[in-house]
């Protein structure tokens, strides 16, 4: 195997050497391979021994395993998974759980709590049944990997387009993170330093500490051969997320509304940010006020960011199949259970940040919920510390994201990290709000990763011998992938609108 073909499964773990012939295991089959697929399934009844598949299996063992012909190829069942039903739905989580969650609060501001509820509760069920495609998927052929369903679908061109779509989606991913680094490490300096009107101090700039964080920590992880800090970080950063998530559920009933900005009054009673009314104060705005009384339903421009702010938050399909790998005694019920798991718990997850960091702010609330504190007081002690876990889980997994799109033989992975990291630097200084990544990754590889591309690849995987054309789980497929095809049709254009109306959050800074 040559250096530039070393693998990683999607959860950013690298394989040296030594650690090929699992890594080719994982990747590819051969044809006995495509008999003998999870140990005690039901599902080897299917069999795959055509003429043309037995081509498509040489081919793919061809392109990962080159002079297969020398050596006898490794089967699949040869990797044994050893990871615990626990610790998988806790892996799961960690792929599932990510800074999407920020901007949940904003995404209810502008829908409202029940249509919000609603929208929530079709994208957590609609992404169950995409990971039941995959998986059916995965068990026909015995692939478990992602980008090599795209392959044995639709050959070279399917892979690519997976490969691309996770690719897009990473990228995203560490967009979104640095754009957190880009507003909140400003907000932790400005703290300790205790400077309440910045006066364009380099060291406040977020544009430049972004750029000292991506050179002075991102990268030297990124260049490490294995990122052995990895088991650490993940569990590191739920908890982070779970801290956040503590934090916005007890300043619900510490902030009252309304509040005031701290830059126009800096009389701030304790956590009450309400203040007392003075000759040349703001005065309290009376308690029926109608900026302090939530919206059940609410339809206007920045709505049109609400289905792909979900969509971007759901993503974990690509590390669903590395995660059945690494399943100790797998099969497809058991890791379609752990998927319910994780995701019902990211879904109570998500919708309480949503709900109480949407009662706590009202309309007030930003596209990055998190920011939207530093209104009220910048030194509060307990937000900091939230600020301080989120920005090191967030700066220590980058790399982890970067990994599997980077790694290859060892010039060409620096020069791709390099170059990668340049230009989200770029992209992270120069584009006017994190909502904007949100919406963009959400609205273009989302809806690829999580309904279409799960959809084709079942239809063109499973066996018309198994299930015909005409059969009702490939019309409901079928129809699962053009509700993602409408679904990325209609947020991009709603987006596009917005953009060129002039009055779009996502086109503005903070």
């Amino acid at each position: 195997m040559e250096p530039d073909e070393m693998n990683t499964i999607p959860n950013g773990k690298g394989h040296e050497a030594g650690e090929e012939t699992t890594a080719i295991a994982i990747k590819s089959q051969s044809d006995d391979a495509a008999q003998e697929l999870v140990p005690n399934s039901t599902e080897n009844a299917s069999t795959d021994r055509t003429p043309a598949n037995a081509e498509a299996n040489q081919a793919e063992s061809s392109e990962f395993m080159p002079n297969a012909d020398d050596k006898k190829t490794p089967r699949f069942t040869d990797f044994e998974g050893k990871t615990s039903f626990g610790m998988s739905v806790f892996n799961l989580g960690n792929a599932i759980m990510g800074s999407g969650i920020l901007g949940l609060a904003y995404a209810m501001a502008n829908t409202g709590i029940v249509l919000f509820i609603i929208l929530l509760t079709a994208v957590a069920g609609l992404s169950l049944y995409s990971i039941h495609l995959l998986l059916k998927s995965s068990g026909v052929v015995g692939i478990r990997a992602y980008e090599q369903l795209g392959f044995r679908a639709f050959g070279t061109p399917g892979k690519m387009a997976a490969g691309i779509a996770i690719t897009l989606q990473n990228i995203g991913a560490m967009s979104s993170y640095l754009y957190i680094v880009k507003y909140e490490f400003p907000l932790v300096i400005q703290a300790f330093l205790k400077v309440d009107n910045p006066s364009g101090e380099w060291y406040l700039n977020g544009n430049y500490l972004v750029v000292i964080v991506s050179c002075s920590v991102i990268l030297p992880l990124a260049l490490m051969k294995q990122l052995g800090y990895l088991g650490y970080t993940s569990g590191f950063s739920l908890s982070c997320m779970v801290f956040f998530l503590i934090a916005v559920i007890y300043k619900k009933f510490q902030v009252k509304c309304p509040f005031d900005d701290y830059a126009h009054n800096r009389t701030v009673l304790g956590f009450n940010t309400s203040v007392e009314a003075d000759p040349g104060g703001v005065k309290i705005t009376p308690e029926g006020d109608p900026a302090c009384t939530p919206h059940l339903f609410n339809l206007n421009s920045q709505a049109a960011y609400t289905v792909p702010i979900l969509a971007f938050a759901f993503v974990c399909h690509p590390e669903v199949l590395p995660i059945y790998t690494e399943l100790r005694n797998p099969t497809k019920t058991k890791m379609q259970h752990i998927s319910n798991i994780s995701i019902g718990v990211m879904y109570i997850m998500y919708l309480l940040a949503a709900l109480f960091g949407y009662l706590t702010f009202i309309d007030k609330v930003e596209a990055e919920l998190l920011h939207t504190y530093s209104r009220i007081d910048p030194y509060d002690t307990l937000i900091l510390c939230v600020r301080l876990a989120v920005l090191t889980a967030v700066t220590l997994t980058v790399p982890i994201v970067l990994f599997p799109v980077i790694v290859s033989w060892w010039p060409r992975h620096i020069a791709i990290a390099v170059t990668l990291l340049t230009l989200i630097n770029l992209l992270v200084i120069f584009a006017p709000n994190i909502l904007g990544i949100f919406g963009v990754i959400g609205a273009t590889s989302a809806p690829c990763l999580i309904f279409i591309f799960p959809a084709v690849f079942y239809i063109r995987i499973v066996p018309e011998e198994e299930e015909p054309m005409r059969s009702a789980p490939k019309i409901l497929a079928a129809c699962f992938a053009f509700l993602g095809v409408l679904f990325m049709v209609m947020s991009i254009s709603f987006i596009i609108i917005d953009w060129t109306s002039g009055t779009s959050k996502g086109s503005s800074g903070h």
